[in-house]
This record gives C-alpha cells, structure tokens and sequence, in this order.
C-alpha cells in the first residue's frame, strides 16, 4: 500500500536540512510503530521517497513524503501517532493511501506557492510593490536571466514558469517567525517546481530587485511554501488530493 504523509517544518525546524529530515522520519516512522515496507538485499531500508525538498531556512506548511507500507491504521490514527514523536515545529498533517496509478511525489511535482515576506519593512509601500510587480512580470513578454547551475550557465525565460507573482499582506499566523506590527508584507508566487524545471523564489526576487535597481538582502526576507502541487486534467491540484482518507 502506498501512502503519501503531508507535514508542515517550522520554527528551529527550518534550519535543519533535507538529509537531515528524511533521518529524522525514518526514526519516527520506527518510534510511532509504522508498519513500513523495506528493501530487499544486504542492507533493506524503509521505502520512502520525498517530494521537492525545501532550502534550509524555509518554513513550509506543504510538505509531502511517500512511503510503502504492509498495513496500516486508520489516517487519524496515524497522524495521532506521529506527532506524539514530532519535535517541537514539525506537524503531520495528512496520511492517504494513494489510488492506483497515482504518481511518486518526487515526479508529481509541477508546482508550489510561496510567500516571501519582510522581516524588517522594506522603504517601500504596498501599492509600490504592486505597481513594480505589474512593470516587471505582467508588462513583460520575457524575463530571461543567466542561471548558474555546476556544470554549465544559461540563458532561462523566467516568464512562463511564473505562474502568479502578487503583493502579499497579512501572511498565516502558522508561520513562526517574528514581524513588523500592523501584519506582514511581501510577496505571493506560484512557480514551476520539479525535476526539470525547478525555479526558487530567491532566483526570482533577486532579478526583481536588480531590475530596479534596489539592495537585494536575503536575510531580511523570510521564504514560506504553502502547497505543492500535481498538474492534472483539471490544471494544478495538491499533491495530498492523489489519495484518499483511511477509515
């Protein structure tokens, strides 16, 4: 039975890494007596995959991992029993079983929403921002950038794998991370996420703010993944609705 588990990383949690992460629930899946498939061979090890990790420093209310499993319990019991081993900023949030002929998180993936707010409020206001989102995505037929990857530089069009980019006000008390009074103000995105075209918010921000000629300062900007997503017939949907409730 395949099960896909989705979870939020807050808090201290955000500066824990990806390898890091997957350790920490192969010891938790142990502890809340999940009853998980292993590999065979000389060395077996818990069948578990994840889907687009997150940076170290971004919180998440959206992140998913499949596992195999030989039973299980009912989703409610499951999520009881896993949080009872969570650290403090880590939740499960879902436990499906996923449908036949549903795809691995890992390659499901197509696209996730950020916000990326201030931690300290920028010099300018919120119609600004607006009318600057407006000159440098909506007004633009292209916004091609050079992308270093290891290997190699080139030339990407950031336009069509911005699917929403939007002034974002008053960001999810769920996020733990201390704000300027009078709420929190910043950024919206919906990008294009996975294995071939896989862009960051970082990337995006950078050349928004080197467009217009502004100071780009990474740590007064807090990034925070809301949802990730599958693209299906009907256009994007969260990875969490490939599966189903176990009563």
């Amino acid at each position: 039975m395949r099960i896909r588990i989705k979870f939020r990383k807050n808090g201290v949690m955000r500066f824990i890494g990806h390898l890091d992460i997957m350790r920490y629930f192969q010891k938790a899946i142990r502890r809340a007596d999940i009853d998980i498939a292993y590999s065979e061979g000389f060395s077996p090890h818990q069948i578990m995959s994840f889907a687009a990790p997150l940076g170290v420093g971004v919180t998440s209310d959206g992140e998913y991992f499949d596992i195999e499993a030989n039973s299980t319990r009912s989703s409610e019991e499951s999520i009881r029993a896993l949080n009872q081993t969570m650290a403090e900023g880590m939740e499960v949030v879902s436990f499906v079983a996923l449908r036949e002929g549903a795809k691995k998180a890992m390659t499901a993936v197509a696209a996730a929403d950020y916000i990326v707010y201030f931690k300290k409020q920028e010099d300018f206001t919120q119609p600004e921002i607006r009318e600057m989102i407006q000159t440098y995505y909506s007004d633009r037929d292209k916004i091609e950038i050079v992308k270093q990857s290891k290997k190699r530089e080139r030339v990407v069009d950031l336009k069509p794998l911005i699917f929403d980019f939007e002034p974002y006000e008053d960001m999810s008390p769920s996020v733990n991370v201390l704000s300027e009074p009078g709420g929190r103000k910043g950024f919206f995105l919906r990008l294009c996420t996975g294995s071939t075209d896989n862009i960051k918010p970082e990337l995006v921000l950078q050349d928004f703010y080197a467009y217009f000629g502004k100071n780009y300062d990474p740590f007064n900007l807090q990034i925070h993944r809301l949802e990730v997503y599958e693209r299906t017939g009907d256009g994007l949907s969260p990875l969490y609705m490939a599966g189903d409730e176990i009563r």
